[in-house]
């Protein structure tokens, strides 16, 4: 790329990092190689960030353009008219971080392409697409997906790696009956205040924004009996501020920060420096995602240590106990859906608002479809249709309401009323009402606050700092109802298919959980209302006399569904590349679809995006790894490494699910004729 921008002053390529933090690490990168070459090429980041009076330069002088999908999204395609100097002689583009768009981020990122083509066409531009990505099993698909274009995959791998030490660390049963073992948040405080004490510099990965806070406080407390600073103890999430962040990246680069908790969000390649230790607190949740974590330490040529310290979760469970299924198993399926309805037709309207569609155009679809989802959108009164065209003919700006990442546009802002209002956090608008409800413990670098009141329709939660000795977890109540079966099978003694559901949601109540000992201290209601979406699921119906053929009540059978749907969810992302929170799972003892024993796996994006028929490709290795997790846990009823709690499980909660599982694999695959299901009127 510097070669063709020394040969040609006009030539341009835009760079597509996953996060900002990225973006603006990258270009200090590029420009170290280009101060060494002694050559003019502008090279800048484009984001949220940019000041106003920098814009223009950009626009005008930047023979690189360094942005991220949703600044693309929303920020340039929009104004493309004002980027007419890029979009002319654009002549490479590149995806960096290509495994991170799996799922929802990466069926919209193949959209905002579908829209970055459309443009280059229109200005007389073909761009070609360079794509990065780490250990996947389908780099070349998944590229083809999001590209819409063939690609040549290239899969040597010439980067400097020091020698790595893994630990898989189980923590010791302290309960035997009940199958509980201690804390995996206990004992990876302990591993990392050892680290601390020795002044080796660690990263600590934790699964939810919650288990950082308690992490970073936990270790807070740690350095400050070691008689040392708390400063050299740092949390990093989502919901930070741009400029806590770089600061902390900083003191990672500077050696002024020993240890940092993470979510995922520094498991990207952001230069932090070459740490020693890496200590992951559970399961990432795939391989890939594991494999990038441990690669956070000894980065280039040090010596570095990763442990993995298994949590009583089934999933973890299964890892811990199956090392092999980490090593020789090859990464998962990275899996997207462009075409899901909801993210495609979205994109459309941005689409129409950037150029008016032709008659005989289509997108990414075939010109039929595409037709038709204009001929909605004419309905609707968003676009009209004059002289062979669809123009856009509402007052609103369309990008403003799709976020790449998320199922809404937008973000609860916290408020610290006891500070003028300022701004503490963010939080995503779904995951708001089960993380900052009324009378919620938020925890913000191991300062808590009380929520005092949310309204979701300003997006703002109001927050005071308070001292506790507890934290608090929502729960939460779920109806599904079934909209359309598309796909079914015989396999086993079950019937397996895939279609659309109905998902009712609503946060009920929260518990207080103490730290330290983490018992349930107490509970509160939460007032909120009810959310409903159509989203594809995956579901497993067992005959109606299952029951007495297995010698089970009616009740036993209910906890046997229940343990076994728990376990399926568990050991779901090991067949395909998705994170826990991306698939729900619930049984129903008498479906109101079809009256049988029913197993629902459900994605929690509306419309899904390729998870359910994932899931139903791979039913038997799924029900495979079940049996073998169930079958492997050294509890006799059930536990929370295999099935959940064993006060939930019942006496025979395990077996009964052991026996349920094998009911599903038992006897070769017989495929039905494929059948569309209507379901009957549940309103």
């Amino acid at each position: 790329i510097l070669n063709r921008l020394i040969e040609n002053s006009n030539a341009r390529a835009l760079y597509l990092f996953p996060t900002k933090a990225l973006s603006q690490d990258q270009v200090h990168e590029l420009k170290s190689t280009i101060d060494t070459l002694d050559v003019k090429i502008g090279t800048f980041t484009f984001d949220g960030d940019t000041p106003a009076s920098a814009r223009k330069a950009v626009r005008s002088a930047g023979h690189i353009v360094v942005t991220n999908p949703d600044m693309l999204h929303s920020g340039i395609l929009p104004h493309h008219t004002i980027w007419i100097r890029l979009f002319e002689n654009l002549e490479f583009v590149v995806i960096d971080e290509l495994h991170h768009y799996r799922g929802v981020f990466g069926s919209h990122l193949g959209n905002v392409i579908r829209r970055l083509k459309r443009i280059c066409e229109f200005y007389g531009s073909s761009p070609k697409f360079i794509c990065c990505s780490a250990t996947i099993a389908n780099p070349k698909e998944l590229a083809e997906k999001v590209i819409a274009e063939p690609v040549t995959l290239i899969s040597n791998n010439g980067a400097p790696q020091g020698e790595r030490h893994f630990l898989f660390y189980n923590p010791p049963v302290v309960n035997a009956e009940l199958g509980i073992r201690k804390s995996v948040v206990k004992e990876v405080s302990r591993l990392a205040s050892h680290f601390l004490s020795k002044d080796v510099q660690s990263i600590v990965f934790a699964r939810s924004r919650l288990r950082v806070e308690i992490l970073t406080t936990y270790l807070k407390d740690a350095v400050k009996k070691l008689g040392k600073s708390t400063e050299l103890v740092k949390g990093y999430r989502g919901g930070y501020l741009p400029t806590e962040r770089r600061a902390i990246e900083k003191g990672l680069r500077d050696g002024d920060i020993m240890a940092v908790v993470s979510t995922n969000a520094l498991e990207l390649g952001i230069d932090i420096g070459s740490l020693d230790v890496c200590i992951m607190t559970g399961y990432a949740g795939n391989i890939a995602s594991t494999w990038q974590q441990a690669g956070r330490a000894g980065r280039r040529s040090n010596t570095a240590l990763v442990i993995l310290v298994a949590s009583s979760a089934p999933l973890d469970q299964y890892i811990i106990n199956h090392p092999e299924y980490f090593f020789e198993q090859s990464p998962e399926h990275a899996t997207i859906d462009t075409n899901n309805l909801s993210i495609m037709t979205s994109h459309i309207k941005c689409a129409a608002f950037e150029l008016p569609f032709l008659d005989d155009e289509s997108f990414g679809i075939d010109e039929v479809s595409t037709q038709e989802i204009l001929a909605f959108l004419e309905e609707h009164r968003v676009i009209r249709h004059v002289k062979n065209k669809w123009h856009w003919s509402e007052d609103t700006y369309p990008a403003e309401e799709v976020s790449l990442r998320t199922a809404a546009p937008g973000n609860v802002v916290i408020l610290d009323t006891s500070d003028h209002g300022r701004v503490i956090g963010e939080i995503d608008i779904f995951a708001a009402p089960t993380e900052v409800y009324e009378n919620a413990i938020y925890i913000h670098q191991s300062a808590q606050y009380t929520i005092d009141k949310l309204d979701l329709e300003d997006r703002k939660a109001y927050a005071r700092p308070v001292e506790t000795d507890y934290y608090t977890d929502a729960q939460i109540k779920v109806d599904l109802k079934v909209i359309e079966s598309f796909r079914q099978e015989s396999v086993g003694e079950v019937t397996i298919e895939s279609g659309e559901l109905s998902v009712t949601w609503l946060p009920t109540m929260y518990k207080k959980i103490k730290f330290g000992t983490h018992e349930n201290v107490g509970w509160g209601e939460i007032h909120l209302p009810e959310t409903t979406m159509h989203t594809a699921s995956y579901w497993v119906e067992f005959e109606e006399d299952c029951a007495d053929r297995m010698g089970l009540g009616k009740e036993e059978l209910g906890v046997a569904l229940n343990a076994l749907a728990n376990t399926l969810r568990q050991v779901a992302p090991v067949q395909v590349m998705c994170d826990l929170s991306d698939i729900r799972a619930q049984a129903n003892l008498k479906s109101p679809f079809s009256s049988k024993p029913t197993i629902y796996l459900y994605e929690t994006y509306p419309g899904g995006v390729g998870f359910s028929d994932k899931l139903l490709s791979h039913h038997k290795p799924l029900f495979e790894a079940a049996i073998s997790l169930l079958d492997d846990c050294a509890c006799k009823e059930g536990c929370p490494s295999c099935i959940g709690s064993a006060l939930e499980g019942g006496s025979h909660g395990k077996n009964a699910a052991l026996r349920l599982a094998r009911l599903a694999v038992t006897t070769p695959s017989k495929s039905k004729t494929l059948t569309t299901t209507v379901a009957p009127s549940q309103t």
